[in-house]
């Protein structure tokens, strides 16, 4: 079966149980908790090991989660371990925050320039972006000196490249192609 596939057939029962139990924004917390969790070089290990049993890794996540997560998140742990299927848990969980901010109408967009943007900037870009996409906005911002100056932005599938970088390899690629057509 598909990666994918996987990963969004328990995001989808998950969703739609914390939905009818009316505890989407706590299994939510949950989903971010397990996320912050899952980066984590050990867990990473943990949950390719084919080494350890799966009641062991049963046992290995009550005591990481235990009380801090909701009793629906650490039974579809237990269903994903006792299937085999643990390795899907990041791609879970990634699908599931997706899901939870689609199904609340935010649109998660990120703005990638060479310094830090000052707030009354972000507001505009984030107002520009809930104008046009008539959506709430979700602004991450990353700080990446390779692109020397400008921006880039992306909202869902949208891509706006106003790097410098990007003009540079441009020019580069228009120079070289002149230079090949007129030998």
């Amino acid at each position: 079966m598909n990666d994918s596939k996987i990963s969004v057939r328990y995001c989808r029962a998950i969703f739609q149980a914390a939905l009818e139990k009316k505890i989407l924004d706590k299994v939510n917390q949950d989903m971010i908790f397990i996320s912050e969790i899952c980066k984590m070089p050990e867990m990473k290990e943990f949950l390719q090991s084919p080494i350890i049993v799966p009641s062991k890794k049963e046992a290995i996540f009550h005591n990481i989660l235990g009380d801090n997560v909701e009793h629906i998140t650490l039974s579809l742990i237990d269903l994903i371990v006792q299937n085999g299927r643990e390795t899907f848990i990041p791609a879970i969980v990634r699908n599931f925050i997706h899901e939870t901010k689609k199904y609340k109408g935010i649109t998660e967009s990120v703005l990638t320039t060479a310094v830090r943007v000052d707030d009354k900037v972000k507001k505009q870009i984030t107002d520009l972006i809930s104008e046009v996409f008539k959506t709430k906005v979700e602004l991450k911002e990353n700080i990446d000196p390779e692109i020397v100056g400008g921006f880039i932005l992306q909202v869902d599938d949208n891509y706006i490249d106003a790097s410098i970088k990007n003009k540079l390899r441009k020019i580069k690629k228009e120079l070289i192609s002149s230079v090949i057509t007129t030998e």
